[in-house]
């Protein structure tokens, strides 16, 4: 089950939530990523940092890896640098509908506080920008549910492209994501004492003593 959860994880399709400061929509973001298959989701976290929900994420955070960066400029040239092209949820008027783009290429979708959506700063970096056409008198939409609904497209895309039918992990992060997630504890341990994590075998058990300790400290 783990294994072939991990297969469909999509290393080039993520969020960069920016700024968002209410945990219940952070986490319920989280928790779309996890239901698409986004292997990392990326935030810039507001004053005294985003902690998640854990009933609302329903679990999300152990699946879907957080990268936490100290400011959006950093955020969009570490997404960049890595080829990702950076579109923010946005409604102004140069922004096209979102089911216009193509989602099979690496994209980060940006996403904005809950009242005021992406700064400026977010909007003259971006590549673009993309909005929900509405046709009643509320003009947006909670950020998680338009981050649900742009999520969801581009796994239809993708699905549309086969994209979900083999495992398109780096072979290293496979591993060690599947370590992380059979044995969290383990997994935990073994950073906190600066250790490489053991083998496991076909079955996903632990397969050899950790270096260093005389016996398995689990």
């Amino acid at each position: 089950m783990v294994e072939n959860r991990l297969r469909l994880r999509q290393p080039d399709l993520t969020v960069v939530v920016e700024r968002v400061h209410k945990t219940h929509n952070f986490s319920a973001i989280l928790r779309s990523c996890d239901a698409v298959g986004v292997f990392r989701a990326h935030a810039v976290p507001p004053e005294g940092g985003l902690p998640v929900a854990s009933g609302t994420a329903q679990g999300a955070q152990k699946w879907v890896k957080v990268v936490r960066h100290r400011d959006t400029p950093t955020a969009f040239r570490q997404l960049r640098g890595s080829g990702f092209e950076l579109l923010a949820a946005d409604l102004n008027d140069s922004a096209r509908d979102f089911r216009e783009i193509d989602y099979t290429r690496p994209v980060a979708v940006v996403l904005g506080t809950e009242k005021f959506g992406v700064s400026d700063q977010a909007r003259d970096l971006v590549d673009g920008c993309i909005k929900i056409p509405m046709q009643g008198m509320v003009e947006s939409l909670n950020v998680s549910v338009a981050a649900a609904l742009i999520l969801f497209e581009a796994q239809r895309q993708r699905l549309q492209a086969g994209m979900y039918e083999r495992s398109r992990l780096d072979p290293a992060d496979f591993e060690r994501t599947r370590f992380e997630w059979l044995h969290p504890k383990v997994a935990a341990y073994c950073r906190d004492k600066g250790l490489a994590y053991p083998k496991l075998d076909d079955e996903g058990e632990i397969a050899e003593t950790l270096k260093g300790t005389a016996a398995n400290p689990w």
